[in-house]
């Protein structure tokens, strides 16, 4: 499943491991296990050495799951869902359904798992300088400390990082929060918090291109894996933000096509197979009946097939019509976001937009949404690309809108990634 196994769950909470967890796994425990040795800490024991790097980098990954377990119990709380907790090579992530409703709640979200790290580095600490002395202390003892002062100091640092003020680390969810109390508005903060990532991933690779130009080794090269890290997801929180916003302005009437036919409510069934459903390609279009100047409803092609041949020069369109009260529709002020819910609320390929005296302004299928979204934000989508949406009744797989309209929700689902 997506290169992720699922090891159990927690609280309810889904537990998945990324392919790249084992890598940064078998790193951590190579580097641990070599500076245990440097320090002579184990002797000869070579074995030993990389049993105790192992259980190091495994009580990482516990922290980095604790730090996660802080956001989503608060979340939780606020009655938000959590998806899941994935490690991975950075370290974890907690799928949060959708951001809480207001500044504060999203606050308490982001900060929590920076405040279980650095508790947790507190507790570590109290008890190092709360043991007796260290003098008499046979080797497993010297190991056990030494193994308790780093994870001491991993949380430290992990608590201390995932504060700095960009997106998306927590400390960029603070300072999204904060702006969000301050504006009044939670777009600004994402914009403000996304620019600050963006700058403080270029400074990560800066910076760590330099110590591997000084030094002229590669000891700088996991900054620049990290920097490159959050830049790339800064970038990825303000394109989502901007297309959030877009679901937001653009209404039915900026996206509605008039790619359906309005014929005579008194035709017959037969009538209407004959003349419109045996020359026409009838699955992709969409017919709407009227009388005297006015709309009567809707007609759905598949009642035909209930209906006894022997009454169709009987009955006429007028008997079978949806009246327009009874079938799903939008305003043309609707926006795009409410569209896009409602047509995966009903499972259809269209939906009728309605205009304020009541009439048929138009529909609207995803095809139609997917376009004025290209070019809204001058995204490069072919025409046959869309054609095959609209065939296809599915949005492409690189442009997921439901989900995206989903987070609206809640004004956006969260991924709180922390770094070990």
């Amino acid at each position: 499943m997506d290169g992720k196994w699922q090891i159990g769950s927690l609280l309810g909470i889904p537990l998945y491991i990324d392919s790249s967890w084992f890598f940064i796994l078998g790193l951590v425990t190579l580097v641990n296990s070599q500076e245990i040795t440097q320090l002579n800490l184990v002797g000869n024991l070579w074995w030993l050495a990389w049993i105790a790097g192992l259980i190091l980098a495994l009580l990482l990954f516990i922290s980095v799951l604790l730090h996660e377990l802080g956001h989503s119990l608060v979340a939780l709380a606020q009655g938000i869902n959590v998806n899941s907790i994935t490690l991975f090579l950075f370290g974890g992530v907690a799928a949060i359904e959708k951001e809480s409703e207001n500044p504060i709640g999203a606050f308490w979200v982001a900060i929590a798992g920076p405040l279980v790290s650095l508790g947790l580095s507190v507790l570590l600490f109290t008890l190092l300088y709360s043991l007796p002395s260290r003098e008499n202390l046979d080797m497993i003892g010297r190991l056990s400390i030494y193994m308790m002062e780093d994870i001491a100091r991993i949380n430290l640092v992990l608590g201390i990082f995932n504060l700095i003020p960009g997106l998306p680390l927590d400390g960029g969810q603070v300072l999204k929060a904060i702006i969000w109390k301050l504006k009044g508005d939670r777009f600004t903060g994402v914009r403000w918090a996304a620019a600050s990532g963006q700058l403080i991933g270029w400074l990560g690779i800066s910076f760590g291109l330099l110590i591997i130009l000084l030094t002229g080794t590669l000891s700088g090269l996991w900054i620049v894996f990290i920097g490159w890290f959050v830049r790339r997801n800064a970038e990825n929180y303000q394109r989502i933000t901007q297309l959030q916003e877009s679901l937001l302005t653009i209404t039915a009437r900026e996206v509605m096509t008039r790619e359906f036919r309005v014929i005579n409510a008194h035709l017959t069934l037969t009538q209407f197979a004959q003349d419109y459903l045996l020359s026409e390609l009838h699955d992709a279009m969409v017919y709407f009946a009227a009388s005297e100047g006015r709309y009567r409803g809707l007609i759905v092609i598949d009642d035909l097939q209930d209906i006894e041949r022997s009454q169709w020069d009987i009955l006429t369109l007028w008997d079978i019509v949806h009246p327009l009260n009874t079938i799903p529709s939008v305003g043309e002020t609707t926006p795009v976001v409410t569209i896009i819910e409602k047509l995966e609320a009903i499972n259809q390929r269209y939906i009728t937009v309605l205009s304020p005296a009541g009439a048929v302004a138009g529909i609207i299928d995803r095809g139609d949404i997917v376009k004025a979204i290209a070019a809204y934000h001058q995204l490069p989508i072919p025409e046959t690309e869309i054609k095959r949406i609209k065939e296809e009744g599915t949005y492409p797989s690189y442009l997921q809108l439901p989900a995206i309209a989903k987070t609206l929700d809640g004004l956006e689902s969260v991924d709180h990634k922390n770094f070990s």
